[in-house]
Parts: C-alpha cells; structure tokens; sequence
C-alpha cells in the first residue's frame, strides 16, 4: 500500500451478465474486470492503460460506483465505499470526466445550468455566489464567463470537453477519474487538455486516475502507469521505469507501437507484433491470460496464473519470467 493512499482498490471484479436461462438467470458472464488491485496516492497521477475492452473504463466506472461491483473492496480516503455508503460528502470528493464530452453534457441544459446542478445538489452556492462560482470555475478552465447561458452545441469539442472539466470541479473534488478525456479530441487540442489539467492538479492538488489507450501521453501526464490486458493488470511501474525498462512481454508489445517523430530512428526500430486476435473475456485462457499471444509462453504460463509481484523498487508485474 502507498503511503498517503487516498484511494485503494482490492481485489476487484466486474462481472457483466450475457446470457439467461429460461428463468432469467444468468448463464455466462463477460468478465470485464477480474480481480484487480492498487493503490493511488494523494497528488499523484496513475495512468490506466491498454488495448480497448481491456476493461480500463469499466475500472473507472466501477470505482466511482456508476457499476456496482460483483466482488472486491474500493476504499476512498479510509472509507468504504459501497451500496450502503450513502454521504453526499464522500462522492463529492470524487467526480469523473468522461469520454466523450457531447454525449455526457445534456443538450437542454445551459452551461451555467450543467455547472450550476452539482451546486444544487450539495447546497454549496445560490444566488448571486452561485452565478458567481460558476463563472470562476469557467475563467479557470480557461472559458470566458459568458459562455454560461450557451448550450452545448455551440461549443467546439475542445471547449465542450473543458465544460465537463468545469462540471467536475464545481464541487471541489479532491479525486478525479479522467476517462479517456483527449481519445475524441484533435492531436492539438489534446495538448491543451492535458496542460489544463496538469495546471489544474498544481494549482488545487488534485488526484488523478488518468485512463487513455494514447501511451506518449500517459508518460506524460502521470506518476504510475497500470498495464491492463482482458480484466487483469499485467504491469505497475513509475512512469519512467516502465516506459524504459517494462518488463511484462504484452507492455513491451504496446510501447513498440508508439511513434518515433525520428525517421531513420523510426525506421530501424523493431516493432512487436502480437499472434491472433484478444480471446473471448467470456472464456479468458486459463493460467496466464496473455499466453495465447506471447511469444515466451511456456507450460507452466497455462496452469498457473502468474501474481502482480514486486520485482523491485515498486515495479510490479504479473509475468513467471
């Protein structure tokens, strides 16, 4: 466990029901999220990272109680978090940026609206400090105040993103999960997000749970990266340990597909190319979920699962090499 945790997840597991008898009961299960755990430190930024359906959003989504998990503990500043945990206080300290910023902004709303309803919901202003919280909270995100009586349409991508960036620091959080918020963005307004959110982070110390499939920008923008592949985490390392030293064969594949802006560099680089397709999480391979694409799979990979190990220095991997 990190010293200073202001989140830690154990043993996590998401299980979503596909097929149903004749009775309603499930018959099979898509295991999107298998038995997980980390830590998160308060001031840090953990990357959450691999292929899509991997089950990074899933994770987010899980812990921030939009799905409800099928096992595991989620544990936010001490507290457990729960179908019994019910203080306003506590999920006001955690909020969410979503993925795509048009689809989570309601289009009959204002801006000054969208804004203004967490506000609402816990009782933090009304009246002339509620007009007034919410065109600070605009000019921090780097909006002008007068956006605040336009809808969502009006708005390009970039400053629609930075509108639900603007929703989640209404209630002062001091944890956000970032889901995917640059994927749906220009490479150039990509930049701009990050950098408000770095700046952001500085100026009010907040948490971030940054998941992205766009790995330059993880190494980045976060502390930590987390590695994940079908429902597990294969890889937990300090952002520049891993980027340089990864040590699991399915984080070594995913950081040879990133660009070199280097022609002749790029052009000698030897990239990894992984065998077949991702398997059914319905039917995850037994023992070492990677080993049907890996190319050091051995016997013992197919009836033992390998543990998320210290191999030292706090570079965690889940590999038997």
């Amino acid at each position: 466990m990190l010293q200073g945790s202001i989140l830690e997840v154990r043993n996590l597991k998401k299980y979503f029901p596909v097929n149903t008898d004749f009775w309603g009961r499930p018959t099979a299960w898509l295991k999107a999220v298998d038995d997980i755990s980390f830590d998160i430190g308060r001031g840090e930024t953990l990357g959450l990272v691999g292929e899509s359906g991997c089950g990074k959003s899933t994770t987010g989504r899980t812990i921030i109680q939009l799905y409800q998990p099928t096992a595991g503990t989620i544990r936010f500043n001490g507290r457990l978090l729960d179908r019994e945990a019910k203080e306003k206080q506590l999920y006001r300290d955690m909020q969410m940026v979503f993925q795509d910023p048009y689809a989570s902004l309601n289009p009959r709303m204002t801006v000054r609206d969208i804004i203004g309803e967490p506000l609402d919901i816990h009782g933090l202003a009304a009246g002339k400090e509620r007009a007034e919280r919410i065109g600070d909270i605009l000019n921090m995100v780097g909006l002008n105040s007068e956006f605040a009586s336009r809808f969502p349409h009006e708005f390009s991508g970039g400053q629609r993103q930075r509108i639900g960036i603007a929703r989640a620091l209404a209630v002062n959080p001091s944890f956000i999960i970032c889901d995917e918020p640059i994927s749906a963005l220009d490479v150039s307004i990509q930049a701009q997000i990050v950098n408000l959110l770095e700046h952001l982070q500085a100026k009010l110390g907040l948490t971030y749970l940054f998941i992205a499939h766009d790995l330059a920008m993880v190494k980045h923008i976060s502390n930590r990266v987390a590695v994940m592949y079908l429902g597990k985490i294969v890889e937990i390392a300090a952002s520049q340990e891993l980027y340089s030293k990864p040590q699991h064969p399915y984080t070594q594949a995913l950081l040879s597909a990133i660009p070199v802006p280097d022609p002749v560099a790029e052009a000698r680089r030897k990239r990894i190319l992984l065998a077949d397709d991702v398997p059914n999480p319905m039917h995850p391979p037994s023992g070492c979920r990677f080993r049907t694409r890996c190319q050091y799979a051995m016997p013992r990979c197919a009836s033992e699962e390998p543990p998320l190990a210290d191999r030292g220095a706090g570079h965690m991997t889940a590999c038997h090499l």
